[in-house]
């Protein structure tokens, strides 16, 4: 149960109001998670559920409001109810026998225009059958239909069954974080300052998250701080497979790392892991086009009380200023919002998402490019800024040949 949301397979369940979401929630997760009641639109705002799915591993189920609600409350409700597509792995539409219509026909093609699997629940089934000819369809569109009367416990057991097959193969496959950098029997050095960003007595999480990872798979794991990285270097009787440091102490790893070693950042390592890193050296290149003025946004995955120096909001913000030779307007978000209309921004800075899973972070790139705005990563951003993001880019070749291409263009 402590595992972070980031790292848990999102099902969204949607559907019209009173269809029996709550209820078959519930029913999967043996606890009265959310009201159940006769009367349409109990469930008011997104509810929340982790929970152990085996085989799958750790799930997080979100119950959502009804997407058929009406009056100015009920569209605020709908609007929370349309971010969870962002953060779907797994959308489950449940509707009634005798239900299916538009409506739900709208909510299937929203979820494969995302490319995100779906599984059709006809709840309910002790009041009716489902048409035939619909479940034939989707029977040869390959798509998972489960009956069930969730409020009497029938169909849970294929309703489990069918979560289990339709869940996408990458998160099965438990993709890694550094372990095909850095390798079994290797040792990869992390340059972890401890300042006013990590709480006192503990590590952030993607230090966590990596520290895990490299144990994970049988690698070997040294943790220094920046002032100390030169000297544990020297200690060591031959070099490390791999360098990886907070952001805000680039400038100083880079010059304390010897060149033959590879180095990039924590930020930069997320942006892989939880996005698309070679679209975000893409968006990077947007900075050479900023002009004072122009509007750029800082968006956080996470919720935090912004500190002294903050790195969103204040060292970022210097540092592209810096570059750019003048003033710009930042604009910051933080958690699930985000603008609907983002063409008043010239660029996007986003964190590393350490606090998500990949399918929001990947959401968020879809949004940017199909809006042309470019989006870029915060450790990408400031390695661009002091002049070292190729050397950052090093142990990602495709990243690298992204930015060896723009550079060859600007050059030609």
């Amino acid at each position: 149960m402590r595992t972070p949301k980031s790292f848990r397979l999102h099902i969204g369940l949607f559907g019209r109001r009173n269809v029996g979401k709550s209820s078959l929630l519930n029913a999967m997760t043996r606890q009265q998670v959310s009201i159940v009641s006769e009367f349409a639109g109990t469930t008011t705002d997104p509810v929340e559920k982790p929970m152990e799915l085996l085989p799958l591993g750790p799930v997080l189920f979100i119950d959502t409001a009804g997407l058929d609600d009406v009056g100015a409350l009920g569209q605020l409700r709908v609007a929370k109810t349309r971010q969870i597509f962002d953060r779907t792995d797994l959308g489950v539409i449940i509707t009634e026998p005798e239900e299916w219509g538009e409506f739900e026909e709208q909510m299937l093609s929203e979820l494969q225009r995302r490319e995100i699997p779906a599984v059709i629940v006809f709840n309910k089934v002790d009041l009716g059958f489902p048409r035939a000819d619909l479940v034939e369809r989707f029977t040869e569109e390959k798509i998972p239909v489960v009956r069930t009367a969730a409020a009497r416990g029938q169909g849970i057991l294929d309703f489990r069954q069918a979560l289990l097959d339709a869940a996408p193969e990458d998160f099965i496959a438990n993709p890694t974080i550094l372990g095909d950098l850095v390798g079994a029997g290797e040792l990869a050095v992390l340059v972890v300052p401890v300042d006013k960003e990590a709480p006192r007595g503990r590590l952030i999480l993607p230090q966590v998250n990596v520290i895990r990872d490299l144990l994970d798979n049988d690698s070997y794991c040294l943790v220094v701080k920046d002032r100390e990285l030169r000297e544990a270097l020297g200690r060591l009787s031959g070099p490390p497979k791999l360098v990886v440091t907070d952001s805000q102490a680039f400038q100083k790893v880079a010059e304390d790392t010897p060149p033959e070693v590879p180095m990039t950042s924590f930020s930069i390592i997320f942006a892989r892991f939880k996005g698309d890193l070679a679209e975000q050296v893409r968006g990077a290149l947007a900075m050479e086009s900023l002009q004072p003025g122009d509007q750029v946004l800082v968006a956080e995955a996470c919720s935090h009380h912004p500190i002294e120096d903050d790195i969103g909001r204040v060292k970022i913000p210097r540092w592209l200023q810096e570059y750019v030779g003048g003033e710009l307007v930042f604009e910051t978000v933080q958690g699930h919002d985000f603008p609907e209309d983002l063409s008043p921004y010239k660029l996007v800075v986003h964190c590393g998402a350490c606090m998500w899973n990949r399918r929001e972070m990947l959401s968020r790139l879809l949004r940017c490019k199909e809006a042309g705005v470019p989006i870029t990563n915060y450790g990408v951003v400031i390695a661009y800024s002091l002049g070292i993001l190729e050397r950052a880019l090093q142990p990602f070749p495709a990243a690298l040949e992204v930015w060896k291409e723009a550079q060859a263009k600007q050059a030609g």
